[in-house]
């Protein structure tokens, strides 16, 4: 078993041999006890395991190909019964590996566990079902190199699995639970989602934080996605930082020991976040457009840095418009865009102006290095105006995989790479 502890801590304070650590988000499926009855599966979400005198509560069962896995770990470490899995909140690779654990109560004839959840993950569910080529769609997308490299990541043809259940036992604002004399207490908070939940443990001290903390920067800005609440989200670091938590259990990364390290990183976190909300409102309130904002809100680099705030996921440019869209609706404050021409229109019009699309797609090239937005924008025009050109798109999959190869997250590199894929299908 790792000492995983050991790990964060070296991360967190730069001791020595933290460069030795290697990847913070690991996908290897090996359990690590954390403590006396409290365990860590790491998957592409971790599943979180307390011991009890009446079998165990698992926090997330990871998603639907890494569920089988995650219980087999877990098989190694503890043979008592499943007897609750608390949903953190309804993403996939949380909840789609809830299968696995409810088949290895079955064939072990054992009564099916207990699902406990927010209330509003059942509209989820509702929804993902309403939507599941949508969610194909951007999932792959999002998470393409993944599935391409062994980790899928949704259902192969459902991206829901059926074999994941709505929560049997919900709650709206707090719910305490005593399983097997072990006291959970569940707080619901917006944040990643208007379906999470975070829980304190008393007996542990610690605190299980779902996706509330990811060992990245806040995925409060996802650009696929549908709203998300980094006020809210400050609110719910700064009550965990409140709680004197002594272990500190994320669904992404590495576990962190020690209440004032606890207490700095979520503090450090909210206050980004804050700094955020703050700066766009205050430009919102003096009439800036949204294209202004968005290249006048910055973080410090130097808060960037920092291993628990890299970009690497989202990043603070994509939460400012979250910031917007939470606070201001949809219009970008740019009268053109309110009732915009077809992008094939507009492309059209503009690659007449310039000489044509191939004029429009070559400047493209020239500025790919010095000015890549605008780069993106003219290859964009260029292949609106002229969509069946193969020469245009040729330029076009150079111009976007430049700029995905240029950017640091995850969002941006998987937008990027989808267009430029998309256009060397087209150029051949």
């Amino acid at each position: 078993m790792a000492d995983l502890l050991a790990m964060s801590n070296a991360v967190i304070e730069g001791a020595d041999g933290a460069e030795l650590v290697g990847p913070i988000n690991r996908i290897n499926h090996q359990l690590s006890e954390i403590g006396h009855g409290v365990a860590v599966v790491e998957a592409f979400s971790h599943s979180i395991l307390f011991e009890t005198d009446d079998g165990l509560v698992a926090f997330d069962t990871s998603n639907p190909q890494g569920g089988s896995r995650v219980v087999q770990e877990i098989r190694r470490w503890k043979k008592e019964r499943f007897n609750t899995i608390i949903y953190t909140h309804g993403h996939i690779d949380h909840v789609g590996g809830c299968g696995a654990f409810i088949a290895d109560a079955a064939g072990s004839n054992q009564p099916r566990p207990c699902v406990c959840g927010h209330a509003n993950i059942a509209r989820r569910f509702e929804r993902y079902n309403n939507t599941n080529g949508y969610n194909q769609i951007i999932n792959e997308r999002q998470f393409g190199q993944f599935r391409r490299t062994g980790y899928e990541i949704a259902g192969e043809k459902q991206f829901l699995p059926e074999s994941s259940p709505k929560p049997d036992k919900t709650y709206t604002d707090t719910m305490s639970l005593n399983i097997g004399g072990l006291a959970i207490d569940l707080h619901h908070a917006k944040g990643e989602t208007d379906d999470h939940s975070w829980a304190w443990v008393p007996k542990h001290k610690a605190i299980c934080a779902g996706d509330f903390f990811i060992w990245n920067f806040p995925n409060a800005g996802n650009p696929q996605k549908v709203q998300r609440y980094p006020r809210e989200w400050a609110r719910a670091l700064r009550d965990m930082a409140s709680r004197d938590a002594e272990l500190f259990l994320p669904a992404h990364g590495l576990p962190i020991g020690g209440r004032e390290r606890i207490r700095r990183v979520l503090t450090e976190v909210a206050d980004t976040l804050d700094r955020l909300v703050d700066e766009t409102i205050a430009l919102m309130n003096q009439g800036a457009r949204l294209n202004d904002i968005i290249h006048s809100v910055r973080v410090d680099p130097a808060t960037l840095e920092k291993p628990y705030l890299r970009p690497l996921y989202d990043e603070p440019e994509f939460v400012v418009r979250n910031i917007w869209r939470l606070y201001g609706g949809w219009y970008d404050g740019n009268p053109a865009n309110l009732k915009p021409a077809q992008d094939a229109m507009l492309g059209a019009e503009l690659a007449s102006l310039a000489g044509g699309a191939i004029r429009l797609a070559e400047r493209a090239r020239e500025l790919e290095q010095t000015q890549p937005r605008i780069a993106c924008h003219l290859a964009e025009l260029a292949a609106s105006g002229a969509p069946n050109d193969k020469r245009v798109h040729e330029l076009r999959a150079e111009v976007f995989q430049i700029r995905r190869d240029s950017e640091t997250s995850l969002m941006a590199k998987g937008i990027f790479g989808s267009a430029a894929n998309e256009s060397r299908l087209k150029s051949t």
